[in-house]
């Protein structure tokens, strides 16, 4: 299993994108669980679309060719087949609706065929299929998305700026609100529209965030990962935790792969 990424370090399209990866060949197990990562991704299957299996929550489908996720609340799990390749493009949060029309919060919890939203990604879809590998895929991805850098507030960029980073300082909603530069009801009503949640709750999330940043990237105890994400005591780390990951931080240390939000099961 070959994986690659890269990162916009300058130029227009660092302001809409994030960064782009590919992961193809054989992986070595059978089914792939994602917790929540706070992220908001359009994924090409260019191997053999409709052959991977996935559920959020009770809905269960099949992976189309294209689709977009956006800020999950829910685990993931997917059945994936012998053979991937699958290319993904995460976006800044407050971009989705000006490429798609509609707010990011809309793909929350779901996986949207985007072929059939906007019949412009079938054709994207071949172009990407028939590249020549990683980098021209990423020169294709920089044509399309840059363009649609600009035109954009500095209060919207500061907020796409705040749902990205893996730690940001502990606010209350008015503070966050004051910092941002918006009213309490404005901040609620925009991070509904680009997570699905309000300001409070998305608060939790990223603290619930930070903890998995930590416990990827830290030596830490449980009980100081809490600590350093802004919990008030364990038993609340450890609830939250659970309302999001189905799992406890306990478990989820255990079993995390390497790749932050992500374990494994059933090796081939």
């Amino acid at each position: 299993m070959n994986s690659i990424i890269h990162i916009p370090q300058a130029g227009p399209l660092k302001g809409v994108v994030h960064s782009i990866w590919q992961a193809e060949g054989e992986p070595s197990f059978q089914a792939e669980h994602i917790i929540p990562k706070g992220i908001v991704e359009i994924i090409f299957d260019l191997g053999d679309p409709g052959t991977t299996e996935v559920l959020i929550g009770n809905t269960a489908q099949k992976l189309p060719g294209c689709f977009i996720n956006g800020f999950n609340t829910l685990p993931v799990q997917l059945q994936l087949p012998r053979q991937q390749n699958f290319l993904g493009i995460r976006f800044h949060p407050g971009m989705i609706k000006q490429l798609l029309g509609v707010p990011a919060g809309t793909f929350s919890n779901q996986v949207v065929d985007l072929c059939l939203v906007h019949p412009e990604y079938h054709p994207r879809w071949h172009q990407l299929a028939e590249a020549d590998g990683f980098r021209q895929r990423v020169a294709i991805i920089s044509n399309w998305f840059q363009p649609a850098a600009g035109n954009r507030s500095p209060q919207e960029e500061m907020l796409d700026a705040f749902l990205l980073n893996p730690y940001t300082e502990e606010y209350s909603v008015r503070n966050l609100a004051r910092f941002l530069c918006y009213s309490s009801r404005q901040l609620s009503r925009k991070l509904y529209a680009l997570t699905g949640m309000n300001t409070e709750d998305t608060l939790l999330y990223k603290r619930y965030l930070h903890a998995v940043h930590l416990m990827h990237t830290r030596d830490l105890s449980l009980t100081e990962v809490a600590f350093h994400s802004n919990f008030s005591d364990q038993s609340h780390f450890i609830r939250t935790f659970r309302s999001f990951a189905h799992l406890t931080p306990g478990d989820y240390r255990k079993m995390k792969g390497h790749m932050p939000g992500h374990f494994y099961q059933n090796v081939r």
